[in-house]
């Protein structure tokens, strides 16, 4: 990824399935509410990422500004919407990976990073140059161009995208996409094409390579969790990880939140979607334990490390 090219895809952005074509480089916002000047809210060791990715030294996660799905359920509203976010040079990105790595990260985590993957790619380039190692972890909704995650090629080790979605009635009314499966199943086909089956290190039992793809049960709709399970098992075997996560909190912020959402998802519910799984086969995954939707995964966007 050179300078020039950078320059050229942000003149007509078509990064991410919105096709907006915004001239993110005269200063317009895209879709994803950003113009090319990259903004984060946060860098910093994260604890509450997959044991794998988290392991107990934690994952150097950079929160970026802005996002271009837009869910009206989304736990961190607060940076998605670009309401918290500090511009961040090209140059220093590059140094905050380096810094990251020297905290100890057990990897670099590039969280809500699609609308800058041009200028990403430099900074990644740029770091690896100057002595970075460590794996690069793409942290996605999902709603991804095929086109985009190919510019990672070489450059992401890890990806964890979610599939949040099955039904286009949902995607459409929650998200505004009523292509989510189309493009993100197509994405996260691209991504296991470049990481292959997953790679762990075997004594501390982090990932070095491969997909891990989430999903987030959504209150009353369990019939659409199972159709995503039966997608991702029939199309990948146990070559990927599934985490299923029952940890849905409905957002105080959003007062248009339909009712469906206003409630978080019961025990009876996450309970027959992991006893799907396991009856159709599901051995690579992670669930999660207790309350979570009273536990709070959402860091302080205060600009930490930046």
């Amino acid at each position: 990824m050179t300078t020039e090219k950078m320059k050229k895809l942000m003149q007509n952005c078509t990064l991410c399935p919105r096709g907006c074509h915004a001239d993110r480089l005269s200063g317009r916002n895209g879709f994803c509410g950003q113009s090319a000047k990259i903004t984060a809210a946060r860098a910093a060791l994260h604890f509450w990422e997959e044991p794998c990715i988290s392991g107990h030294c934690g994952s150097g996660a950079v929160f970026f500004s802005g996002c271009a799905l837009q869910c009206v359920f989304c736990q961190n509203r607060e940076i998605a919407l670009g309401k918290a976010g500090r511009p961040v040079s090209i140059d220093r990105l590059s140094e905050i990976f380096l810094e990251l790595q020297e905290k100890g990260a057990a990897n670099i985590n590039l969280v809500t990073a699609g609308h800058f993957l041009p200028q990403i790619c430099i900074a990644l380039r740029k770091a690896k140059g100057q002595g970075l190692t460590l794996p690069i972890v793409y942290n996605s909704s999902g709603y991804e161009e095929v086109s985009s995650l190919k510019l990672l090629k070489g450059l992401a080790d890890i990806y964890l995208p979610d599939l949040k979605y099955h039904s286009s009635r949902l995607s459409a009314e929650y998200s505004q996409s009523p292509d989510y499966f189309q493009k993100a199943s197509a994405a996260i086909s691209e991504m296991f094409r470049q990481t292959g089956p997953p790679i762990l290190d075997p004594r501390s039992g982090l990932m070095k390579r491969g997909t891990i793809v989430r999903h987030l049960l959504l209150p009353g709709e369990t019939a659409d969790s199972k159709r995503i399970l039966r997608y991702l098992h029939d199309t990948y075997q146990n070559d990927i990880y599934v985490s299923i996560l029952n940890q849905y909190t409905p957002p105080t912020d959003n007062p248009n939140l339909p009712e469906a959402l206003r409630r978080p998802v019961s025990s009876e519910e996450y309970e027959k979607v992991l006893a799907f799984a396991d009856a159709i086969g599901i051995e690579q995954g992670y669930l999660q334990e207790g309350d979570t939707a009273d536990e709070s995964f959402i860091p302080a966007f205060d600009f930490s490390g930046l």
